[in-house]
């Protein structure tokens, strides 16, 4: 079993760990949330019931209202059917029980006033005191007559039929006992709406009409959400889907409606688990990142250093080598010389390569044929004769590379390549002209590749081979995108057909 074999393995066992440990995690948040959302919902019961509770109050305080003024109205109806009576009875008796019944009235503010709208008398008018009309100051009379329109203005107002076609009519307003339970109802109300609205529960809540379409007053709503929500419906629709809105009777003879949905706290815990999701995500990754980063940045100064020693390493022997060289030649060397030199030239050039990783390459135009057709040239002589190599151009490019690197890369692809075939089968090189870019296509005719090793030949260590080190194609692959700012990758392959490599350079 390789390394990668190995990471892969580790990395599906961890990935499963990590799952079985976000399950568990979720779950109990879940469960967490669960007990905190019905703790809420209890909380929203218990303030939607003391709601109608109070509603309910102030129902029975509004009826109680309309029945004090209903009273008030017969107490009036009385006083004035006294009125009438006393103009009209001639028993002595009589006189003195209306009389009696007009002196009862010490609440209800009335005038008495003819047709002509003349005052007679009046009682109960606190800026005018009980007296005859022709004996009241300007000042007074003008106060009752004030009184008079205020009267006439609420329309309470009782006709009185008297002999000789005539009539008095009796204006009167609500009494001060009356005024008082109107402010204490109103601040009931008044009451009621803040404490829904400013519930305890801090639940958003909307009150309105009985069509459900005007807002009377709203709670805990963000002017954002009221903005949002323009048309009323939106936000009262959204609203009734989360809870059945409450119907309450202040006995005004309309019902209103009180719809609520769940407080922001409870909101905030249904999307916890994603937010601790995001975050724990958010710091994998990063730590993922950095890792990941420190690896590279090892792997570079190994790749780097390993390079400068091997060309350090290769440089005092290959000096030693060239001066012999040139001794032997001096003293009239024969043949055998010129293919040693050829062997010190290529030691060169392998060193010259070595010493070129780790540092910015010079990049200079060539053309790439000439450069591909050199490295095939090298490589023929030095693979199976049953190994065919085709290299086809459509015109000649010219490319920025740097030669030595560009060559070691062909033929680490031909001798891969080789190896997939077991020295027997073809190598095609094709080069296509893309404008901006330059396609470049070796393809063989071995084993193949699996389709999901394809990222992972790249990698270092990998290899099928009993005493390879797998260095081959990940040095390739840094000399291409690190070096050329070009990309490689695999084209295509199919077991037991082959595999085409493409290199992409920028012209």
């Amino acid at each position: 079993m390789n390394i990668y074999t190995q990471k892969q393995n580790w990395k599906i066992a961890l990935g499963a760990a990590a799952i079985v440990i976000v399950i568990a995690s979720l779950a109990y948040t879940n469960y967490l949330i669960k007990q905190i959302a019905n703790d809420e919902r209890s909380k929203i019961k218990i303030w939607a019931g003391a709601i109608q509770k109070k509603a309910r109050l102030v129902k029975y305080t509004n009826e109680l209202f309309d029945k004090i003024k209903s009273e008030e109205r017969k107490r009036v109806e009385i006083w004035a059917e006294a009125s009438k009576m006393l103009t009209i009875s001639e028993s002595s008796a009589d006189l003195n029980f209306y009389l009696n019944v007009l002196d009862n009235n010490t609440t209800i503010p009335v005038i008495l006033a003819d047709d002509k709208g003349n005052i007679t008398s009046w009682k109960n008018i606190d800026s005018v005191e009980n007296n005859m009309y022709s004996n009241l100051s300007e000042v007074q009379k003008n106060r009752l007559l004030a009184e008079l329109q205020k009267m006439r203005a609420q329309k309470d107002s009782i006709l009185i039929p008297l002999k000789a076609n005539s009539n008095n009519i009796i204006f009167y307003s609500e009494s001060k006992l009356f005024n008082e339970l109107r402010f204490t109802l109103d601040d009931l109300i008044k009451s009621f709406i803040t404490e829904v609205v400013n519930n305890y529960a801090s639940v958003p809540v909307l009150i309105t009409d009985g069509s459900k379409t005007i807002i009377i007053a709203s709670g805990n709503v963000t002017k954002q959400e009221m903005a949002e929500n323009k048309d009323a419906r939106i936000l009262i629709n959204k609203m009734s889907k989360e809870n059945v809105p409450i119907e309450i009777d202040l006995g005004a003879g309309e019902k209103n409606y009180i719809f609520y949905q769940d407080s922001s706290l409870l909101l905030l815990i249904k999307y916890f688990p994603f937010i601790q999701l995001g975050v724990i995500g958010f710091l994998i990754l990063i730590g993922y990142s950095l890792f990941s980063t420190a690896r590279k940045a090892e792997q570079n100064q190994v790749w780097v250093g390993m390079a400068k020693e091997t060309a350090h390493q290769l440089g005092t022997p290959l000096s030693s080598l060239i001066a012999w060289n040139e001794l032997n030649k001096a003293r009239g060397g024969n043949e055998d010389f010129i293919e040693i030199e050829k062997d010190i030239n290529r030691l060169e050039t392998i060193t010259e390569r070595f010493s070129k990783i780790g540092s910015k390459p010079q990049l200079d135009k060539h053309d790439i044929k000439e450069v591909l057709q050199h490295a095939v040239d090298y490589m023929r002589t030095r693979t199976s004769r049953k190994i065919v190599f085709t290299l086809k151009s459509e015109t000649n490019v010219d490319v920025k590379c740097n030669v030595a690197l560009f060559e070691w890369v062909v033929e680490n692809l031909i001798r891969n390549a080789a190896d997939a075939m077991e020295g027997e089968g073809q190598i095609n090189i094709q080069v296509f002209d893309q404008s901006q870019f330059v396609y470049i296509d070796i393809e063989d005719t071995g084993k193949g590749i699996p389709k999901s090793k394809f990222k992972t030949v790249f990698k270092p260590g990998y290899t099928t081979k009993k005493r390879g080190w797998g260095l081959g194609l990940s040095l390739t692959k840094r000399i291409i995108e690190n070096y050329h700012g070009g990309k490689i990758f695999v084209k295509g392959s199919e077991m037991d057909k082959g595999t085409t490599f493409r290199i992409v350079l920028n012209k």
